[in-house]
């Protein structure tokens, strides 16, 4: 989660945290670190009345139907001074499967997994701040997250395993988004949302999952993914991976585009993925 608290004539960024692993770096952007824990309410107390805008991009808490863990920052925010806006980022995840429909943010949530389920409750969580605090909230439904210069942020990992991708009469849509307008998207968010609004934030890519693999692998001049068929796949293929198989939507980002006004700087996965 971030803080960004007002202070003139400048901005103050604060990070919370609940490690501290990466203070050292944070503190060498000018960022203020404190330590707090989703997962132990009491340690929330001294963020309320701090911020004037806060992004808050925790994940979910692992287990259970609800996020305890957007309802302790929900309790924590609304202790004292609640903030002036919040931009929450959740999954695009709460649509469940669409069976390769265009989806904007007005189609009804169907969330079909556990975890997706967990963020359709914070979802509530913050939208009920907005209505009872007064607080500006927006939220942000994300697809898969890429980026070239981070750690497992592209599929060559997955294709130097040689990881199976389903067959083309199997496949499913996949949508993404690049880290850095992710971040653009939320700093958008803060200024230009309006109040009580979602937003897809996806780029323009309209690709099914096998040929996103197979486009990357042609990229990095590595071997293209073997193709398996769905019952296939069921059997040799982790859960987790599954269920990410097991949905199909193509996202709606005009919302995006029109009312935050952003113009992505990688609109689509092949531009995104070219970078080193």
């Amino acid at each position: 989660m971030r803080v960004v608290r007002q202070m003139s004539p400048r901005v103050q960024v604060t990070a919370i945290t609940s490690t501290g692993t990466r203070t050292q770096a944070l503190h060498a952007l000018g960022v203020r670190v404190l330590r707090g824990d989703l997962d132990q309410p009491h340690s929330l107390r001294r963020i309320a009345g701090l911020a004037h805008h806060v992004i808050d991009l925790a994940p979910p808490a692992p287990e259970g139907w609800t996020d305890t863990r957007t309802r302790a920052l929900v309790t924590a925010l609304r202790r004292r001074a609640p903030p002036q806006s919040l931009v929450y980022g959740s999954t695009s995840g709460v649509y469940g499967n669409c069976d390769g429909a265009l989806v904007d943010e007005t189609r009804a949530l169907q969330p079909d997994t556990a975890r997706a389920r967990r963020r359709a409750d914070a979802e509530g969580s913050i939208r009920f701040l907005g209505r009872s605090a007064g607080v500006a909230v927006s939220i942000l439904r994300i697809p898969g997250i890429y980026a070239p210069d981070r750690e497992g942020g592209t599929p060559r990992k997955r294709l130097l395993a040689a990881t199976p991708v389903l067959r083309a009469d199997d496949d499913v849509y996949t949508n993404h988004i690049h880290a850095d307008d992710l971040a653009r998207a939320c700093v958008a968010a803060l200024w230009r949302a309006r109040p009580q609004r979602i937003y897809n934030v996806n780029d323009d890519t309209c690709l099914k999952m096998g040929d996103y693999f197979d486009l990357a692998a042609d990229l990095y001049g590595l071997p293209r993914p073997p193709r398996l068929a769905r019952a296939a796949a069921a059997a040799e293929l982790p859960l987790g991976m599954l269920s990410f198989m097991g949905e199909s939507r193509r996202l709606d980002n005009q919302r995006l585009k029109r009312e935050l006004r952003l113009v992505l700087r990688y609109p689509t996965v092949e531009q995104g993925l070219r970078l080193p």
